[in-house]
């Protein structure tokens, strides 16, 4: 069975979130744990996600929702750790309108490739993140790419429940990478 790890974005993915919903449905899933999901610290969630990655039998699987997908942009460069692939959901734009003050850390992640398989999906009406800056995102990751609609910020006050066609996106890409 291979490993999956939850990476919400700021604030955790609360109770009635997709990501907390996929978790309590599926053991093969977890939640890496950084010191706070108010005040995020990049260098503090990047040791969480080494730590929760040297817990797996298997290289895993990241699911990354919001702050988390700059996360993974920041860390891969750096990695210690072999991971199959990453779904990046919902990619903030550190430049947009609206940014998180609390996440400095995390804006400016490095324009590169990602150097393993990865799907970043994106809704059309992201108060967080134009349509387009995902599509920037996706060309310079290196990552496929699923449009999903106007979904928003496609979280917990997007009335998604546990979002039967991201899981529908989730396990075709699961199953490209083998």
């Amino acid at each position: 069975m291979t490993d999956i790890i939850m990476l919400p974005g700021l604030g955790g993915s609360g109770e009635s979130h997709w990501q907390t919903l996929w978790e309590r449905q599926d053991p093969s899933m977890r939640r890496f744990q950084p010191s706070s999901w108010d005040k995020p610290i990049l260098t503090d969630w990047i040791a969480a996600l080494e730590r929760e990655i040297s817990r797996s039998q298997t290289p895993p699987i990241l699911i990354a929702h919001s702050l988390a997908c700059q996360l993974i942009v920041h860390w891969a460069p750096m990695r210690k750790a072999a991971i199959l692939g990453a779904l990046l959901v919902a990619a903030p734009d550190p430049t947009g309108e609206v940014y998180l003050a609390e996440a400095g850390s995390f804006a400016n992640p490095p324009p590169e490739r990602l150097p393993f398989p990865s799907l970043l999906v994106a809704s059309t009406d992201d108060p967080f993140g134009s349509f387009d800056h995902a599509l920037r995102s996706a060309e310079i990751w290196g990552s496929a790419f699923a449009n999903v609609g106007p979904r928003g910020h496609i979280n917990a006050a997007s009335r998604l429940g546990d979002w039967p066609e991201g899981k529908a996106i989730f396990e075709r890409f699961r199953a490209q990478l083998g």
